[in-house]
Formats: structure tokens, C-alpha cells, sequence
């Protein structure tokens, strides 16, 4: 076959695939792929979190809100099966992706940005066989959807802290989650590097990934939420932003005062206002729904 034939035939492919893509997230955008029903963990005989209940849908993004100790991490660990529930449920449509706030990098390693997301596939291939064609080709699509593909060759050592968290998110995002968990995605960056991270978030989700995220940045997580659980160590409030103007929400789950300066940084993306008149919104329903692990093909209800 000419070379002109094989390039031709390539792009043909590349957009037969960009339009499957697109199509698959225009049927799917909406639905909900993960959802956790009155969640309880134990550590040891002590309850750290009591019926916390999540969901999440493609092309949305769900922040997680909470102090220190509520129960944010756990929360995110119980939904990948990563601790033992004590009572509940979790129902998953598809696979999980996962940034933790600790990475398990030696940042000093001699590794390129490729060879980190290429890791990210270890666990879904054979120990018998080699990464092939096809993986490549994922790891070149992770690395282009959090825009960069021009330092894939570029040594870790090398990376800023934001460069550092886009290559996380390329190897949680090579085994193409149906959901991204994030768990404090900002944390030990500037502010220019997290407003840069916010709009690679909202892009991913419009590209119709589902995003849950936990982080303690109340600016950049009100900015972009679509929905937000506020948690400490168990529910204390769910919806959209806007709806959580109730201050005493916000007063319960972060422990503070009616005068607290968290109080008036809310308010300017809630509408909460610190004083006793406020009124609580009527409560935001959580979907129930049966979902289909994509893995194992088993039918969960929850």
C-alpha cells in the first residue's frame, strides 16, 4: 500500500473514532455511572463514615466538600472497593480512574511523562505480553487530553507541579474510566496552575467523562461544580451549588461560626448569607438507579 493510501486510510480511522467517541457521549451524557448508598466504614470498631450516599453522572462534575478527617478520602477509597464496607452499597456502569492525593512516584526516578501513563496499563495486561500498538495509541490519547503530547519525552524531573498532576490524570484517564476520582487535586500548587486544572476538568467532563473530586479550594470547586456533597463523615447536604445557601449547612459541616470568613466566601457562589433568617432549600433527591459493572456484567440495585 502507498504511503498516501496508509495516511488517508489513518485519518479515515481517526475520524470514524472521533465520531463514535462523540456519539457514545451524546447518548450517555447524563446518565449516572457510579453511585454510593448509605456507605459506612469502620476503622477498627470506630465508625468514620455513616451512611454517606453519592452519585455521579457522565459529564458532570461532583465535588466533595469537608474539613479535615470527614471522610473524604475514605469515601473515595470504600467507592473503588479499596476498603470493607460496613453497610451499604456501591454500583459502578464502566471502569474508575483514580489520582490520589499522594502519588506513588519517586519524582527523582529517570521516567518520561510516557512512561508514567504507560504504567497506568500495567495491571490491565497480561504479564505475559508486552504493550502493543493499541496501547501506545491510548497513551498518546491521554496525553493529548490533558495537553501533553509535546513533553511526553520530557523527564519527570524535569516537570513543574502541574505538569507533574496532568501526567497523573493522562495515567488515571489511559484505562478510559467511565469516572475520574480526584481526591485534592490542588493541593501544593499556585493558583495560576489550579485555575489551569479547573478548565482541563470542566473540559473532561465535557468530553463526557464523570468527575468526583474532593478538595478543600472552596473558590475553584464552587466555580466549577455542577453538584456538591457536603461531608463530615456522613451527608449533611447535596445539590447543586446554589442550592446549598442554608449557612447553618456550611456552619455544621466545616465546625465553624456564624461569623466565620468561610461563611462569606461561600456566599459569593451560593447566595449563603450568615444569619439566623436563612431558610433551608428543600433537599435534592439522589437518583436511584440499577447499574450494570461493565467488567463482570453483573446487575447491581441499589
Amino acid at each position: 500500500m502507498l504511503t498516501s493510501e496508509k495516511k488517508a486510510l489513518s485519518t479515515r480511522k481517526a475520524r470514524t473514532d472521533e465520531q463514535a467517541l462523540r456519539e457514545h457521549h451524546a447518548l450517555h451524557h447524563g446518565n449516572t455511572v457510579l453511585e454510593g448508598c448509605d456507605v459506612c466504614v469502620n476503622l477498627g470498631q470506630r465508625p468514620v463514615l455513616e451512611g454517606a450516599s453519592i452519585s455521579a453522572a457522565a459529564g458532570e462534575i461532583h465535588v466533595l466538600l469537608g474539613p479535615n478527617g470527614a471522610g473524604k478520602t475514605t469515601l473515595m477509597r470504600a467507592l473503588q472497593g479499596l476498603v470493607p464496607l460496613a453497610g451499604g452499597s456501591v454500583n459502578l456502569d464502566g471502569r474508575l480512574g483514580y489520582v490520589p492525593q499522594r502519588h506513588d512516584i519517586d519524582w527523582t526516578f529517570p521516567v518520561t511523562a510516557a512512561d508514567v501513563v504507560r504504567l497506568g496499563l500495567v495491571r490491565s495486561v497480561s504479564r505475559w505480553r508486552r504493550l502493543g500498538v493499541s496501547h501506545m495509541k491510548r497513551v498518546a490519547h491521554a496525553l493529548e487530553r490533558v495537553s501533553m503530547t509535546h513533553l511526553r519525552d520530557r523527564p519527570i524531573s524535569e516537570m513543574s507541579g502541574g505538569q507533574r498532576q496532568r501526567v497523573m490524570i493522562a495515567r488515571a484517564l489511559v484505562l478510559e474510566p467511565s469516572v475520574l476520582l480526584l481526591d485534592e487535586p490542588f493541593t501544593g500548587l499556585d493558583m495560576p496552575t489550579q485555575e489551569e486544572l479547573s478548565a482541563l476538568f470542566v473540559e473532561l467532563a465535557r468530553q463526557g467523562a464523570a468527575i468526583v473530586m474532593s478538595t478543600h479550594d472552596l473558590s475553584h470547586a464552587l466555580t466549577i461544580a455542577d453538584r456538591v456533597t457536603l461531608l463530615n463523615r456522613t451527608v449533611i447536604a447535596e445539590g447543586p451549588p446554589r442550592s446549598l445557601n442554608d449557612p447553618k449547612l456550611w456552619q455544621r459541616t466545616f465546625q465553624v461560626s456564624e461569623t466565620s470568613p468561610l461563611l462569606t466566601q461561600v456566599g459569593a457562589f451560593t447566595g449563603a448569607a450568615a444569619s439566623d433568617g436563612a431558610t433551608k432549600p428543600a433537599p435534592v433527591p439522589m437518583t436511584k438507579y440499577n447499574a450494570t459493572t461493565a467488567s463482570e456484567g453483573v446487575t447491581h440495585s441499589c
